[in-house]
């Protein structure tokens, strides 16, 4: 679930950013003034889909998902049939962990207009809770060339079957969407940790030490690779992997409690 909440995660983050030094406590306490001045642009520009954007980027970032959500809701009740305001609603609630309203508000956004975007992100969301539509939207996707989705869909499926359990085949998969897209990252590392939990630590190793030369600022590469260098008694290389999601990623808590974990305070 890391990778999956890090994708939703850079999806929010177009979002306005705060510039408080304790966002989340400031949220608490009131109204900021960078708060004030976007529910005002808002307020003056009701149809701005870029300022009701910006404002639910805002308590996004802060953390502040229930103000978000009642943001986009309020929006909802004037314009109903608006899908981008079902996907931002999808984005949102992932963000706060409800996949159930995230999966309901997709479903709505494709019912009105069925985008590719939308769908797969919605066989994505499926293929997570091991509902077998997730295989059917990923079909749909190939056999619609004008989609240009065929490594998304391969994703999909992968992703399907590494949750249902079936890692072998989910690897397949994460294989054919590289071979569609070889900078398809995400594939990549899911692909390694099918093979981890296969306790193939080595073939993850290598997998990722490939991903991290397609990209290397992805900071999820360098933690599933020190997490592979734990399993193979390669403890030094694995704290140089985890300071590095560090550089990249200061506020990463699964690297600073491997860091500790292994000795490192």
């Amino acid at each position: 679930m890391k990778l999956v909440a890090y994708l939703f995660a850079l999806l929010i983050a177009s979002g306005c950013a705060p510039n408080q030094t304790n966002p989340i406590a400031n949220a608490e306490n009131g109204n900021t003034p960078q708060e004030q001045i976007l529910k005002q642009t808002l307020a003056r520009y009701p149809d701005s889909a870029l300022a009701l954007q910006n404002l639910v980027g805002y308590y996004a970032n802060m953390q502040n998902y229930t103000a978000a959500l009642a943001t986009v809701n309020a929006a909802l009740q004037k314009d109903s049939a608006n899908a981008n305001l079902w996907d931002l609603q999808s984005i949102v609630a992932l963000q706060k962990g409800d996949t159930t309203l995230a999966t309901q508000a997709l479903e709505n956004a494709i019912t009105l207009l069925p985008l590719p975007e939308y769908l797969i992100s919605l066989g994505e969301l499926y293929a997570q809770i091991g509902n077998a539509q997730a295989i059917i939207i990923a079909d749909a996707l190939l056999s619609s060339p004008k989609a240009n989705s065929a490594k998304e869909a391969y994703f999909i499926k992968g992703i399907y079957y590494s949750y249902s359990n079936d890692k072998p085949k989910a690897i397949t998969y994460f294989d054919k969407a590289m071979q569609v897209d070889y900078n398809f990252i995400q594939a990549y590392v899911e692909k390694a940790l099918a093979l981890y939990d296969l306790a193939k630590y080595q073939l993850a190793a290598n997998t990722l030490e490939t991903a991290i030369k397609v990209k290397n600022s992805y900071d999820l590469s360098y933690y599933y690779l020190g997490k592979c260098y734990e399993k193979l008694n390669r403890p030094q290389e694995a704290l140089e992997m985890y300071n590095t999601v560090l550089q990249l990623n200061p506020d990463d808590e699964d690297a600073k409690d491997a860091l500790s974990r292994l000795g490192v305070k």
